[in-house]
C-alpha cells in the first residue's frame, strides 16, 4: 500500500494555488525547503513521530543545507506536527517550532485552516531566509513544492 495518492479534494482548486504559492514565496528568499503533508488520520501515537517517517519517506533529508521543514497534518484527528531538518532545527530550536504550532491550533480551533496554514509557511519562510538566505546563482529548488496527501 502507497504512502501517497495522487489527488485529494481536500481544498478547493483557489485554495490549493494559495497553499503552492505560499510555499513558492516563502522559498524565494531561501536556500530552504517547505513542504506540506495532509492525511486524513495518523496511524501512529504521536504526530512528530509520524512527521518524522514522512519526512525521511519524502527523502528530504536530502537538501544541501538540511533545512527542509515539513507540515504535517492529520484532519480527522486533528493533529499537527512541524518537522525541521537538522541545519534549521539547531538554529531556531524547539521553542521556535511550540509557538508555530500553537499559532496554527489557534487557527484551526477557529476552523481557519487555509489561514493557519498559509500563516505557518509564511512564518517558516522568514525564518528560513534569516538563517539561510538565498544566494542567486547557487541556491535551487531542492524538493517539489506541491502538497502531499496521505491515505
Amino acid at each position: 500500500m502507497s504512502l501517497f495518492f495522487k489527488k485529494k479534494n481536500f481544498f478547493n482548486t483557489d485554495q490549493h494555488e494559495k497553499v503552492i504559492a505560499a510555499i513558492r514565496i516563502a522559498e524565494k528568499r531561501t536556500s530552504g525547503e517547505v513542504r506540506v503533508f495532509i492525511e486524513a488520520k495518523n496511524p501512529l501515537m504521536d504526530p512528530l513521530e509520524r512527521a518524522a517517517v514522512i519526512f525521511e519517506k519524502l527523502k528530504m533529508y536530502q537538501t544541501e543545507n538540511r533545512n527542509a521543514v515539513l507540515l504535517y497534518i492529520a484532519h480527522k484527528h486533528k493533529e499537527l506536527a512541524l518537522f525541521g531538518d537538522k541545519g534549521i532545527h539547531e538554529k531556531l530550536g524547539d521553542q521556535y517550532w511550540h509557538n508555530e504550532v500553537q499559532m496554527m491550533l489557534t487557527h484551526f480551533k477557529k476552523n481557519e485552516l487555509l489561514e493557519g496554514i498559509i500563516h505557518c509557511i509564511k512564518d517558516i519562510g522568514e525564518a528560513l531566509h534569516e538563517k539561510f538566505p538565498f544566494i542567486p546563482g547557487e541556491d535551487k529548488n531542492e524538493l517539489p513544492d506541491d502538497i502531499i496527501f496521505g491515505n
